[in-house]
């Protein structure tokens, strides 16, 4: 049981560290393009710049958690991140491949984005209320501290998106936006995440994911505690 436990919690934060990471370096592309859309609306920048600050701090409070055990996380890829997933569903390329100027020049595509991120992000706050419930996660103090704080944020990152679509009336997300998303979680749930954990050869990471990022974006304070 012991054994168990560890290799769930283990990959656990491996997929959590991984989306986070993937995150706030994903919102760097929706801050240039909304910096370039609308320079003037200050509100939207700043809320989404929040975003992008709590999803580094998150990072960094996954790789604590893995510091303080002396090890580095599993090696997983983008099939294991939502965000991931979802753009490539509803693009049709990957995050990396994704046209940022298209996106500049055209509502639909932004809106499309918004409503991605947003659905992304409520997903993120539900799963996280499963996992303060969950008793595999309930023994381990860090973690319940460091999900307990993601729970507090969430409820802000989604709102700039939201607010956004209902400013410039733009539809909610459909059910079969919504059908995707849970798609997507359940084949991580259900599929990708069995599957890696029965797996004894996925290996370990060899370097932190911001080991080469630019100084000016790693400057994220860690929550008292941790």
């Amino acid at each position: 049981m012991g054994w168990f436990r560890r290799r769930y919690l283990d990959l656990l934060g491996s997929i959590y560290i991984y989306n986070e990471h993937r995150g706030y370096t994903s919102i760097d592309r929706v801050l240039e393009a909304v910096r370039a859309r609308a320079p003037d609306d200050h509100a939207l920048i700043a809320a989404i710049e929040k975003h992008r600050a709590d999803e580094r701090k998150h990072y960094l409070m996954f790789k604590r958690w893995f510091q303080l055990q002396g090890k580095m996380p599993l090696e997983v890829d983008r099939t294991c991140g939502h965000i991931d997933r979802f753009v490539e569903i509803m693009f049709r390329r990957t995050i990396d491949d994704l046209d940022t100027q298209a996106i500049i020049a055209s509502d639909d595509q932004f809106e499309k984005l918004c409503r991605v991120i947003s659905l992304t992000e409520r997903r993120g706050y539900r799963q996280v209320d499963v996992l303060l419930r969950h008793p595999l996660v309930t023994g381990d103090k860090v973690l319940m501290k460091i999900f307990g704080i993601i729970e507090k944020d969430e409820p802000s990152h989604w709102a700039p998106y939201d607010n956004w679509l209902e400013a410039h009336g733009r539809r909610e997300s459909a059910w079969w936006e919504r059908a995707i998303d849970t798609f997507i979680h359940s084949e991580l749930l259900f599929l990708k995440l069995p599957l890696l954990f029965v797996n004894p050869f996925v290996r370990r990471r060899t370097d932190w994911a911001d080991a080469r990022e630019p100084a000016q974006r790693l400057a994220t304070p860690l929550p008292a505690g941790l």
